[in-house]
C-alpha cells in the first residue's frame, strides 16, 4: 500500500525505534485492510470499529494503545485528514513486575555455559538495560576502566549513563577486543545480534535453570532495579539509572520490596 510505505519513510525519518516503525506499519496496515474502503473514503466510525473488533479479540491496553498511535499517524502525518481524534487511550492497570531474586540470578548466570550468552543475561541484569539498548549498544559506548558505559538515543531519545560491573570488565575487554568504536558490542556471525535471539536465549537458560517465574528479558532490569532497592539505593539514582522521566514510575519498584524492608516507626524509637 503506498500510504504504509509513506508512513514508514515518515518514521524512519522522525528516526522512531525500529520496533514502533513495525507496529506502527502492522497496525495501519491491518486497520487499512479491516475497513475495507479506500484511503479517501474512511470516516472516525472506522477507527472505532477497528479498536471494537481488536478488543473483542481480548488484545492488552498496551497492544490497543499502539494501534491507536499507528492509525493516528496515519491519518494526521500520511493522509492529512484534520479529523478531531477525541479517542481516549486506555490506562494501563498497575501491575507489580515479576523479577528474580538475588539467588535466582545467580543460578540463572549458573545455568549458562556459553561465554556470549552469559555476557547478555549480566550485562542486562548489571546495568538495567533494555533489549532494544543492548542490540544497539557500540563499542564506543563502553568506558570499561571507569566503569560504566552510555545508551545512546534509547527511550526518550535521550542519552545515559549505565553500570558495568567490575566482575564483567575481564570478559568484555576480551569480547570487545580488536573490534572498532562504530561495532556492535554484541554481535552474531559479524552483524549485531536480533531481539528475538536475545529473548530466546533469555528464555533457555531460565527453563535450564528450573526457574518458575514468567522471565523474559526486561525482567532482568526489573530485578536490577528491584535489587538495588533492597540495598538501600536511592530513588532518585535508581530513577536516573533506569533513564525514567517520572519518579511514580520507578517507585512502583519500592512498592514491590517495601514489605520486605525492615522499618520501624520513629514512635517505637522514642523511649
Amino acid at each position: 500500500m503506498d500510504a504504509i510505505y509513506k508512513l514508514k519513510k515518515e518514521t524512519v525519518r522522525r528516526r522512531y525505534s525500529p520496533w514502533t516503525i513495525k507496529s506502527y506499519c502492522h497496525y495501519a496496515s491491518e486497520f487499512l485492510k479491516f475497513s475495507g474502503k479506500e484511503e479517501n473514503k474512511l470516516t472516525k466510525k472506522d477507527v472505532f470499529n477497528y479498536l471494537d473488533y481488536l478488543s473483542e479479540k481480548g488484545k492488552f491496553e498496551s497492544t490497543m494503545n499502539i494501534a491507536l498511535s499507528a492509525i493516528k499517524f496515519l491519518i494526521r502525518n500520511i493522509l492529512k485528514k484534520n479529523w478531531v481524534m477525541d479517542i481516549k487511550y486506555l490506562r494501563k492497570p498497575k501491575r507489580m513486575p515479576v523479577y528474580l531474586t538475588q539467588s535466582e540470578v545467580k543460578i540463572l548466570l549458573q545455568s549458562i555455559n556459553n561465554k556470549k550468552h552469559w555476557m547478555i543475561v549480566a550485562l542486562m541484569y548489571s546495568a538495567g538495560l533494555r533489549l532494544s539498548e543492548l542490540v544497539n549498544l557500540k563499542v564506543r559506548d563502553l568506558e570499561i576502566e571507569f566503569g560504566y558505559g552510555w545508551v545512546r538515543n534509547g527511550k526518550g531519545k535521550k542519552d545515559r549513563i549505565f553500570l558495568i560491573s567490575e566482575k564483567l570488565k575481564p570478559d568484555l575487554k576480551k569480547m570487545i577486543d580488536g573490534s572498532d568504536g562504530q561495532s556492535n558490542v554484541i554481535t552474531t556471525q559479524n552483524s549485531k545480534i536480533s531481539r528475538s535471539s536475545i529473548y530466546h536465549i533469555v528464555r533457555k537458560y531460565v527453563k535450564i535453570a528450573g526457574i518458575k517465574k514468567n522471565v523474559h528479558p526486561h525482567t532482568l532490569r526489573h530485578s536490577f532495579a528491584t535489587h538495588l532497592i533492597e540495598n538501600h539505593a536511592s530513588i532518585e539514582s535508581v530513577q536516573n539509572l533506569l533513564g525514567h522521566n517520572r519518579l511514580d514510575t520507578t517507585m512502583i519498584y519500592v512498592h514491590a520490596v517495601l514489605p520486605r524492608i525492615h522499618v520501624t516507626s520513629p514512635l517505637d524509637m522514642i523511649s
